[in-house]
């Protein structure tokens, strides 16, 4: 018979490990606030705009719903052509800074700005001016550089790096993840909280000899204390005395 568990059991065994359950949650948000604060590397980001402009034929004429597409497709190529070897390398060089491609690469973060002709160029490092600088310099090495690789000189620097306020850092975020680790505390306990009690047979009182044996418990025997045995050896002793003590007057 498949068995079910009762509200009343749900809370009773929450109230019976609670302990355990606070001390769990509250580790996971020390140990995330240690990691946020002491170990992970703090992360800045800079970012410049590019604007990629209609050339000059278009601006002339009427434009169509096939050029639309077509300035999309041009800024998704744009995307594609920032982020590789052709532009970064040259940024490398450019820049003086310790970076492979590959290392470079995975700073940076290409994207349209939803269906607009702007791409932003965003850059994440540990060093907020060496972020900005290049950022900057991505975005010029590629206004440069796009003529020879697509035969169309059409895009501008619509924002610099540093042009933006003093930065703040993007990662990691102390706040988050201890709200995030509280919650991942605070299931983790309570499931090994239910674990542990699913996996006690113990025997802790008549409703666990109904449920566990099938039996009815008909009475019990309450726990006895070393105090509880002294007085009832003292009480047993004063009455042996006073029938003793009866037993000698007749």
């Amino acid at each position: 018979m498949e068995e079910t568990i009762s509200l009343k059991e749900i809370l009773e065994t929450l109230k019976k490990r609670w302990r355990m359950i606070a001390l769990i949650t509250a580790g996971a948000v020390i140990l995330s606030a240690f990691i946020s604060f002491f170990i992970m590397t703090p992360q800045y980001e800079a970012s410049a705009s590019l604007l990629v402009n209609q050339g000059q034929e278009q601006q002339e004429d009427t434009i169509e719903v096939g050029d639309i597409d077509t300035n999309v497709e041009l800024i998704n190529t744009y995307s594609v052509i920032i982020s590789s070897p052709a532009i970064l390398d040259l940024v490398i060089e450019q820049t003086g800074v310790d970076r492979t491609y590959s290392e470079l690469e995975s700073q940076v973060d290409v994207n349209p700005e939803g269906e607009s002709q702007v791409v932003s160029v965003a850059v994440t490092d540990p060093d907020p001016r060496t972020a900005m600088t290049l950022a900057d310099s991505i975005a010029g090495v590629f206004q440069s550089e796009v003529d020879d690789i697509m035969n169309i000189d059409n895009v501008s620097i619509l924002t610099s790096a540093t042009d933006g306020e003093a930065m703040s850092p993007v990662s990691p975020q102390p706040a988050l993840n201890m709200a995030i680790a509280f919650v991942v505390g605070l299931m983790a306990s309570v499931g090994l909280a239910f674990l542990l009690e699913f996996l006690d047979n113990t025997i802790k009182d008549e409703d666990d000899v109904e449920k566990e044996l099938g039996l009815i418990a008909l009475g019990s025997i309450p726990e006895m204390t070393p105090a509880d045995g002294r007085n009832t050896q003292s009480a047993i002793q004063g009455r042996s005395y006073n029938v003793q003590k009866t037993t000698e007057t007749n």
